[in-house]
């Protein structure tokens, strides 16, 4: 072999012997070794050929069939009868309200000018999505709702939502709007008032904006997926808030991206011990069945993640290769890898006192499942558990068996929206079966 091959590739070889080594590390340390989990995952290489449409036929739940959780916890049907429970959010009063929200489809041409792309979005999701949000009450005291209630009706593909200081702040794809409110309220027939404008639509899913406030109520942090799967097309440069996480006051002021380089993260959790902000992410496609993974990852101010220039830290995405060298040597590794493909949507700190003494601290995680690996994967809420702020364990199954025993790719469902009840029981909606579980520890 010439000299100049062997020096070209020692840096791989290196890098395959490392990887190896950390993965029988890992599994000494009982730690999951399959590619693409855990905080230093053994990450094979990128194959910008790879190409894989696996989607799941949802078949629905049979009558007397439910998820699966560990031993001494049950699992009952919560609330049905929804159109895409996307979201749940828990009020301080215990309200629940439930965002009912759907994907209008892909447009052909991603390669159309941003404000075509809203158009489309715009005129695409009438008759699809049910924009609304629905309001469930527990009057009896049993955990159980007995009153429904349409609270918001007419909006544009909302997920994320939360009370703050007399107001409920929504977030649509392409602004986050607010309400005035008090709790205890069915209905709400005020008008919107536009806090912020944001970038409509996005790649796939990303549609999703995602809102939650600071435990001391002074900003808020909002959501924005890309609007592609790798920006080759050049739309999401245009447009800095795109990709990441924007900061701003209540009223919309002082605006400004917090974090960057986030392909589409969703869900957003306050880690409770160091009081960090933590972002569940979809990464890209079209690299592998096993790369890049998913992940969830603290998020850090001014922080870059390498979207779209370079995946799990440095590594260089070879589809733009030379591009944002800069860039590139900035980016920040996550702290949590998920799983490719996975579609790590959601996480959710726990803090209640009904599950066992384990759990509490730790972050249960919605991966709503792939679409375009040759094996599914996903489909199920994990756990993983955290000790000083940091996860401290492997990600392990929670609730399973949304994917149909020996279907061909059929699944019963997929998890999205998680939510803690005030006894400390676990909310969990199924956009694609239209139902919200609830998950209860029944040990002693």
């Amino acid at each position: 072999m010439p000299h100049h091959m062997v020096v070209h590739r020692l840096p791989q070889r290196i890098a395959r012997v490392l990887a190896a080594t950390a993965a029988c590390s890992a599994a000494l340390a009982g730690q999951e070794v399959r590619p693409g989990y855990g905080p230093a995952p053994y990450l094979p290489d990128p194959d910008t050929t790879h190409r894989a449409t696996r989607l799941a036929r949802v078949v629905g739940w049979p009558a007397g069939v439910t998820p699966t959780a560990p031993a001494r916890f049950s699992v009952t049907l919560w609330a049905a009868g929804l159109h895409s429970p996307r979201w749940v959010h828990v009020l301080p009063n215990a309200d629940v309200l439930v965002v009912e929200s759907s994907s209008p489809g892909t447009p052909r041409d991603w390669r159309r000018p941003p404000e075509e792309l809203a158009a489309w979005y715009a005129t695409r999701i009438r008759g699809v999505s049910a924009n609304r949000i629905t309001i469930l009450r527990d009057t009896s005291g049993d955990g159980n709702p007995d009153i429904r209630s349409i609270l918001l009706s007419g909006l544009n593909q909302p997920l994320g939502v939360v009370a703050l200081g007399g107001y409920l702040y929504v977030a649509n794809t392409d602004a986050l709007l607010r309400y005035p409110y008090a709790p205890g309220q069915l209905e709400i027939t005020a008008p919107a008032e536009r806090v912020i404008e944001l970038p409509a639509g996005g790649y796939n899913n990303h549609w999703t904006r995602n809102v939650v406030a600071r435990p001391d109520g002074r900003k808020l942090y909002v959501s924005v997926g890309s609007a592609t799967n790798v920006d080759l097309e050049g739309i999401d440069e245009q447009d800095p808030r795109r990709a990441g996480i924007l900061e701003l006051e209540p009223d919309g002021r002082a605006m400004r991206v917090f974090a960057s380089g986030l392909r589409n993260p969703v869900g957003m959790a306050w880690e409770p011990v160091t009081g960090a902000l933590w972002t569940a992410v979809n990464e890209r496609d079209g690299l592998g069945d096993d790369l890049p993974p998913d992940y969830i990852t603290r998020v850090r101010e001014g922080a870059f993640y390498g979207w779209p220039y370079a995946y799990w830290g440095t590594r260089a995405d070879p589809r733009h290769a030379g591009r944002r060298p800069d860039l590139v040597r900035r980016a920040m590794a996550p702290d949590f890898a998920t799983g490719a493909h996975t579609a790590t949507i959601n996480l959710l700190f726990y803090s209640g006192r009904q599950f066992p003494g384990r759990y509490r601290g730790g972050a249960f995680v919605a991966q709503r499942g792939s679409w375009n690996r040759i094996d599914l994967a996903g489909y199920r809420v994990a756990f993983l558990p955290f000790r000083d702020g940091t996860p401290a364990g492997p990600l392990e199954d929670f609730l399973t068996g949304f994917v149909v025993p020996g279907g061909d790719r059929e699944v019963f469902g997929r998890p999205v929206g998680l939510a803690e009840l005030p006894d400390g029981s676990l909310l969990v909606s199924d956009d694609a079966s239209n139902v919200i579980w609830r998950v209860r520890w029944d040990g002693r």
